[in-house]
């Protein structure tokens, strides 16, 4: 069958939830994604985050950043059904109230916050169960840490001993505060937008799955999207879209995808040899992303994750202990705990995000540092600066060119320098400073210039880019709040990359809700 209602591509986090919830209504549906099926004991086990192979993370980098002293940046991303849902750090984080409502006055008419509550709800299965903020009955599944660390609820006494208020749920009345995270398990286990929305019609007849393609373009004729164009096993073969195609390939490749498709800067297109179907100059730029900085100290305490021969022994016995049971350590999201917090007096929301992790960190994991410890990361949550994505080349299997430019703008800077002394306040409360931590990367945390020249020798992502195909309700922006593509018919984009303003927190949870309204957009096109 080489004709669907719907072709979906991408079967990320809002992939997934468009493709589940439009098979369940009972169109038919082919689902095309790049990677594996992702459901291996690596991705489902929470503890094996950092071991989880190059097949399920894209592993991008940026070009050189300038604000970064000229380093480049890491990017991974998720590759395979549940997309960055499959290999990030679970955290159940839907943003603040202020960025809904700032979408809707940006003129995202439909998308304040007391219009996105009920999806959010929707797809929602909280262990707390249901009330004014959660839902219990939606597919994906949110829950309390099976077993939390002890160095991380010491870091949550340390903060309270600041005076920083314990939150116990960041998605309720009120962000500010500090405690654990929720995040998206189910027994122990990761629960990824795949295992919510794709898993449970895997047996449906309207849904073909099809996974190992690679996306060459978006068929478009008389201003209309017909179909899909892949290859698979180096053979090229087009699939035909009655209803119309739902772009949901992220970030970094959605943008790709429409550029190769012939809707991007019509002068950037024309240099690769691309024809310009519409002349879009908004699809690859807007890039907003969230810099990060992690302090990381060493302590003696075997308490915090390590490469001791008593840590070691300890995950040994948490691995047997989770595949019997679906308990212990290996349970961790690493991330366990965090908070949100005002750094600046001016700022709508908080502006600064903290996780806490109970291990050294150092380049995303990828540098195994001998020993214990914790680290704390912080993040600018709505930065100013603004970056790209284009094309490397007219070949879809080319990386495409990623520029965050991150910590262009001033603020940015102020803000982050205000997030790491906060992070190096609480480790020296009380509760922190009783496992004696050693800083590991030591500096005058009172000098702006040298706290500046550390920072940007060491920040970099913490994996949340949008903006690249934004919304809005004027002409230039690239989908209107239905989240249709304005220069062609049949075409709507569903992830992070319609996002007009970077929400304030993780980016997973909004990236599901934005499938779930496109599905509902698309179902009353369609009907």
């Amino acid at each position: 069958m080489d004709e669907f209602d719907v072709i979906v591509i991408g079967g990320g986090s809002g992939g997934s939830a468009v493709a589940g919830r439009l098979a369940e209504a009972g169109k038919s549906v082919c689902l095309l994604e790049a990677g594996p099926r992702n459901n291996t004991v690596i991705i489902k086990t929470p503890g094996f985050m950092p071991f989880i192979r190059d097949k399920s993370n894209y592993r991008f980098e940026t070009v050189p950043q300038k604000g970064l002293n000229g380093r480049i940046g890491y990017q991974p991303r998720g590759r395979g059904l549940g997309g960055s849902s499959a290999i990030n750090a679970m955290v159940y984080i839907r943003g603040n109230r202020w960025d809904y409502d700032n979408w809707a006055a940006l003129g995202c008419t439909g998308w304040s916050y007391d219009d996105v509550l009920p999806y959010f709800k929707r797809a929602e299965h909280n262990v707390r169960g249901t009330d004014d903020f959660h839902g219990a009955s939606g597919p994906l599944w949110v829950s309390d840490q099976h077993s939390v660390n002890p160095g991380s609820r010491a870091f949550i006494e340390a903060a309270t001993q600041l005076q920083l208020p314990h939150n116990r749920d960041f998605n309720a009345e009120k962000q500010d505060g500090f405690g654990l995270y929720q995040v998206t398990q189910k027994d122990g286990e990761r629960w990824s937008a795949a295992r919510a929305y794709v898993e449970p019609m895997r047996s449906h007849s309207n849904l073909d799955i099809r996974i190992g393609v690679t996306v060459q373009r978006i068929e478009i004729a008389d201003g209309r999207a017909k179909g899909v164009t892949y290859t698979v096993g180096g053979k090229e073969r087009t699939l035909s879209a009655r209803g119309g195609v739902v772009l949901s390939a992220g970030a970094f490749n959605s943008p790709q995808v429409l550029m190769l498709s012939g809707i991007g800067p019509a002068e950037h297109l024309k240099d690769h040899g691309i024809d310009v179907v519409a002349d879009v100059a908004a699809v690859g730029s807007d890039l907003q992303d969230h810099p990060d900085y992690v302090s990381s100290w060493s302590t003696k305490s075997t308490d915090f994750f390590g490469t001791s021969l008593k840590g070691t022994l300890r995950m040994a016995g948490a691995i047997i202990e989770h595949r019997r049971k679906r308990s212990g350590p290996m349970t961790t999201p690493f991330a366990e705990a965090g908070g949100f917090w005002k750094v600046m007096d001016d700022a709508p929301a908080p502006d600064v995000q903290w996780h806490f992790v109970p291990a050294m960190l150092e380049d995303h994991g990828r540098t195994q540092v001998k020993g214990h410890g914790f680290s704390l990361h912080a993040c600018v949550l709505r930065p100013e600066s603004r970056g790209t994505v284009r094309l490397q080349s007219r070949e879809a299997s080319d990386a495409p060119l990623i520029d965050p430019n991150f910590l262009d703008e001033d603020r940015d800077i102020a803000v982050m320098r205000a997030g790491v002394r906060l992070s190096h306040r609480i480790a020296a409360a009380p509760a922190m400073a009783a496992y004696d931590p050693q800083d590991r990367h030591p500096v005058d945390i009172e000098n702006d210039d040298a706290l500046d020249d550390l920072i940007r020798s060491r920040a970099d992502t913490v994996y949340h880019p949008v903006g690249t195909c934004r919304m809005g309700g004027d002409e230039a922006s690239v989908v209107d709040p239905t989240l249709k593509v304005r220069a062609v018919d049949g075409l709507w984009v569903a992830d992070a990359s319609i996002m007009p303003r970077l929400v304030s927190g993780n980016t997973n949870a909004p990236s599901i809700m934005i499938g779930e309204r496109c599905a509902d957009f698309v179902k009353a096109e369609l009907a």
